[in-house]
């Protein structure tokens, strides 16, 4: 009865085991059912466009490639990132975006990465400055009018993504590696996925436009909020796009702290928060359409900080024809875009 017992006992134990590396295998099945879904849904979430396919050769060079032993890139790199007041939908729309026929580029910087990615300088490009616009080709066929002294906003309006892209480019000749536009209502949810951010003004703001209130001070702003600071502008002093731009850049240097103070990789749930976030408003280039993709350009800058980024706007003076409008002011801007060549 002894031996029986025995050989129960085992057997039992036996059971038990199977049962336990049949559970422990399902749910790896399901963690790893749960990832590739994750993945999926989160490449899915980014729209993109072929800008390089688009333009052609017609554009600045790229500097020679740089030898690297490092697994992750870290050649200097230089991206166009724009905000756009409307990609549609009824969120846009609540946050003051236009109407979704008349998307406009509320914000556009020029982000440069130098070489061995720990240190950035971000350009803005005042949305009032008149330009050469050239003539862009548009998806549906055909090409957009070029135009001399026009408003640098009107070639993300007339021609989207590929002629902002291809008009950066004549202003400043610099190759943009890449393209990056998020909507208003990315990035306010991208900022509640953060948990926020704390932000410094000088000065009171008031503005109905951007449904922003605050006193001068010190301020823990949430999604909409913080959309209200970066597009608030008729709440300051002139109206002035330039002070506007000034709160945009504190706002950068703030977000980038967040960032950098939030652990998302102890915090799972929070992480895919902030990546469905990050990527459900998102438009970029071919080459950036992919998670993978963004997570390789986030793997190489895990040495920088926020500060170690230089926030600048592009050199302006009144244009002679309307003081309203800017111009660049040579030979400043051009100094400061052969910098980042």
């Amino acid at each position: 009865m002894a031996a029986r017992g025995g050989r129960d006992e085992r057997s039992g134990r036996a059971r038990g085991l199977r049962a336990a590396g049949l559970a422990l295998a399902g749910a790896l099945l399901l963690g790893c059912a749960a990832a590739g879904w994750a993945y999926w849904h989160l490449s899915g979430n980014i729209t993109s466009v072929d800008i390089d396919g688009a333009l052609g050769d017609d554009r600045p060079a790229r500097p020679a490639a740089v030898p690297s032993a490092s697994p992750v890139p870290t050649g200097a790199l230089n991206l166009l990132v724009l905000g756009s007041d409307s990609r549609g939908g009824e969120q846009n729309q609540e946050l003051g975006g236009g109407d979704s026929g008349g998307a406009r580029s509320d914000t556009a910087m020029v982000v440069h990465l130098d070489a061995g990615r720990t240190a950035a300088t971000v350009v803005s490009i005042p949305r009032d400055t008149l330009v050469h616009r050239p003539s862009c080709p548009l998806p549906s066929g055909g090409r957009t009018r070029q135009a001399s002294g026009a408003m640098f906003n009107t070639a993300y309006e007339l021609g989207g993504p590929v002629c902002a892209v291809k008009t950066v480019e004549s202003l400043t000749s610099v190759r943009m590696d890449h393209y990056v536009e998020i909507d208003f209502s990315g990035f306010a949810k991208l900022v509640d996925a953060l948990g926020g951010v704390t932000v410094t003004t000088d000065v009171d703001i008031d503005d109905d436009r951007s449904h922003l209130h605050l006193d001068a001070g010190t301020h823990h702003l949430d999604g909409a909020e913080a959309l209200g600071l970066a597009r608030t502008r008729y709440g300051l002093q002139g109206g002035s796009d330039l002070a506007r731009i000034e709160l945009q850049h504190t706002l950068v240097k703030a977000l980038l702290e967040q960032v950098s103070t939030t652990d998302l990789l102890t915090d799972p749930a929070r992480l895919y928060q902030v990546a469905d976030a990050a990527t459900g408003s998102l438009t970029t280039d071919t080459g950036l359409d992919s998670l993978g993709e963004l997570t390789e350009l986030g793997r190489s800058l895990k040495g920088l900080a926020a500060d170690d980024v230089r926030t600048l706007t592009m050199p302006v003076l009144p244009a002679p024809a309307d003081p309203n409008r800017v111009v660049a002011d040579e030979p400043d801007a051009g100094d400061l875009w052969e910098s980042l060549r």
